[in-house]
């Protein structure tokens, strides 16, 4: 059933990435030259939300930003209105200020709110739709995390950036004969370093879903050592030894995970080089993925997910989510795109490729 949309909003949450504004532009666009809306943009994901803070979006803004990475809207992985931060001087203390995102919902006279995200922003939409808001949602993550979609936009944009770094590194490993660790994102999901290992052609590739053995590592690079004189290790920021836990860089309270997840890389390296003396180097390229333009396929990706998001909102299709399914963009439940994590299969034909030409997991 069509409906009629008088003012949409618009934000982007969590980490940003490159596609951002491929997907704002192509909601914007449309709705203001074929359903003459007005299109509201909420400023920094949903902190802006809770604290009023938005800016209604013009045709120039969403003009000529296809190419650009980031978000114009600004975002935030630490305003989960249902787990909000405030600032006092006893401290920082968790409230719930949901009412307010509903509030600023109703004084802004919004008929639908479109919400780009991975999986905290989608969890927070599905909450605030048993609110009452009418909201459909764009799934947004590097890390490739989110169930109900083949894959989500930003992440093929990540993987050509860790690739690249890993060509690199190639040519300076085999030149000084050393063992290069290159730590990239991720999470708890191994889709990152699984696909630029594969691509980059490293050596051994550790992922969280294939938890590894020290000694595994440590032989496979002996071994290299007396041939090609070097090695290229892919590891996930998530991956984790057999009889160890995750390594974690700091807590944040303020984040509804508090975990930060950071210096697998560092440990790995040190213990190659304490048991195997061999010279080895750690490369961390952190938020280097996040950045920059975005990849031909996450430009258009991004595009059809925004325009199938307006359709979406014009039908009356709330809670929902944008998904891709095989080549077609589709609309899938938002409880079903949040209900697990969507982690590398072990026995995946990703890692069956990867074993067939001597990769190394460590298991």
């Amino acid at each position: 059933m069509a409906i009629t949309l008088k003012r949409i909003g618009i934000l982007t949450g969590g980490g940003d990435c490159p596609g951002l504004n491929a997907v704002i532009r192509s909601i914007a666009k449309p709705a203001m030259s074929y359903f003459n809306t007005r299109v509201i943009g909420i400023l920094d994901g949903f902190e802006g939300f809770v604290e009023g803070r938005m800016r209604e979006l013009t045709k120039l803004d969403v003009t000529g930003i296809i190419n650009l990475g980031g978000t114009i809207l600004g975002t935030s992985n630490k305003g989960d209105p249902f787990h909000y931060p405030r600032e006092s001087a006893n401290g920082v203390t968790i409230t719930d200020c949901s009412d307010m995102v509903l509030d600023s919902y109703r004084q802004w006279g919004l008929d639908a709110l479109i919400a780009i995200g991975g999986d905290g922003t989608m969890n927070i939409a599905y909450k605030l739709a048993q609110m009452g808001m009418n909201i459909v949602g764009v799934p947004k993550t590097i890390d490739n995390d989110l169930d109900a979609t083949d894959i989500t936009f930003g992440h093929d944009s990540a993987l050509q950036v860790a690739t690249e770094a890993i060509d690199r590194l190639q040519t300076t490993a085999s030149s000084h004969h050393r063992v290069i660790v290159i730590e990239v994102m991720g999470r708890y999901a191994g889709w990152i370093a699984l696909g630029a290992g594969l691509a980059g052609g490293a050596d051994v590739i550790l992922i969280p879903e294939i938890p590894f053995k020290w000694g595994s590592i440590f032989d496979f690079v002996w071994k290299r050592s007396k041939g090609a004189r070097y090695s290229i290790i892919c590891v996930a920021e998530g991956a984790k030894p057999f009889d160890g836990e995750i390594v974690v860089k700091e807590k944040d309270t303020k984040r509804t995970d508090p975990i930060r997840l950071g210096g697998i890389g560092e440990l790995v390296a040190a213990r190659i080089q304490e048991e195997t003396k061999l010279e080895t180097r750690v490369t961390v390229l952190g938020h280097v993925q996040r950045g920059g333009s975005p990849s031909a396929f996450d430009r258009i990706l991004g595009t059809r997910y925004g325009s199938m998001a307006l359709q979406a909102a014009s039908r009356g299709e709330f809670g929902t989510m944008v998904s891709l399914r095989g080549r077609d963009v589709v609309t899938v439940k938002l409880e079903d795109a949040i209900r697990k994590q969507r982690l590398v299969p072990p026995e995946s034909q990703h890692v069956l490729a990867a074993r067939a030409v001597g990769v190394c997991f460590g298991d």
